[in-house]
């Protein structure tokens, strides 16, 4: 909506996220154009990581669950009154639906003190020698550590995943400028949609495999449908990382791993387009660089 009202024409999208499903649309209505383009003023944008805490907040304080596109129209009139510097006023937000369900909630728990800047997620390199974590933790200071990920990977260096619990910018910011002032070159992952949703989970050893493609796939919930990927791709070409994340009815998110050799690429593009899944690639990112090389 926003993109075709900058335009003056409905614009139609490559993907859309599945989160909000309920605003979850690749173009807008005909009717709903026409009313926006005349009535609304103007549109505010959020993240996925502010919508969760938002349901956060609203539970806290009503103890009232909302779907993630209700919940949409708090972060939005949040970020609305924040920008413009509102106080003391008024403001309405139409905080519509209440589709929601456990496995949603589960990324809602860990996505919402991300939202609200109360947890950061890090990684940092450290030399792979003895009193090296210890050196870690003593940098790390008053910081509360809230999840830790480490394998040894090496005889010279070491990549360790982390989150924080952080109160400000400069509370986080100081902390990383104690880092790389001991020499231990440290990385700021909060942003990345990638880390948070599957590379955390699949720490423990980094390795280069040969001709790896790395998609983010999107699999609707319905039986058969990683069959039908295992089909479209299997045995032609190897499979050599998977993570699966269920969000509920909206689908899941996938990470895979696949080798295919370059001059076989043009048909694993037009494979990977018939399957009808919605897919990115995604082999240059620099945090599975980062992580996983």
């Amino acid at each position: 909506m926003a993109l075709s009202l900058h335009h003056g024409e409905r614009v139609v999208l490559d993907q859309v996220g599945g989160f909000a499903d309920g605003v979850a649309v690749k173009e807008v209505g005909e009717e709903t154009f026409c009313l926006c383009k005349e009535l609304v003023d103007g549109v505010v944008l959020v993240s996925r990581d502010a919508i969760c805490a938002s349901i956060k907040d609203m539970f806290e304080e009503k103890r009232s669950i909302l779907e993630p596109a209700g919940a949409l129209a708090l972060a939005g009139a949040e970020a609305y009154c924040k920008y413009y510097g509102l106080s003391g006023e008024n403001v309405v937000a139409i905080t519509s639906g209440a589709n929601m369900n456990f496995d949603k909630l589960r990324v809602v728990t860990e996505l919402a003190n991300v939202g609200r800047q109360q947890e950061a997620v890090l990684a940092t390199i450290m030399p792979e020698e003895r009193g090296s974590f210890k050196q870690f933790c003593e940098l790390v200071g008053p910081m509360n550590i809230t999840e830790f990920k480490y394998r040894c990977t090496s005889n010279k260096e070491a990549v360790v995943l982390y989150s924080v619990g952080v109160h400000t910018v400069a509370e986080l910011e100081a902390m990383r400028e104690r880092m790389e002032s001991s020499q231990l070159k440290t990385y700021n992952l909060t942003s990345s949609d990638l880390v948070k949703d599957h590379l955390r989970y699949l720490m423990g050893g980094r390795l280069n495999v040969a001709d790896e493609v790395l998609c983010r796939f999107v699999f609707p919930e319905r039986p058969g449908a990683l069959l039908k990927f295992l089909d479209t791709f299997s045995p032609q070409w190897n499979i050599s990382l998977f993570h699966y994340r269920g969000q509920g009815e909206t689908g899941a998110n996938v990470l895979v791993g696949i080798q295919v050799a370059k001059n076989e690429m043009e048909e694993f593009q037009n494979r990977a387009n018939s399957l009808g899944y919605d897919y990115v690639v995604v082999t240059d990112d620099d945090n599975f660089q980062l992580l996983f090389h």
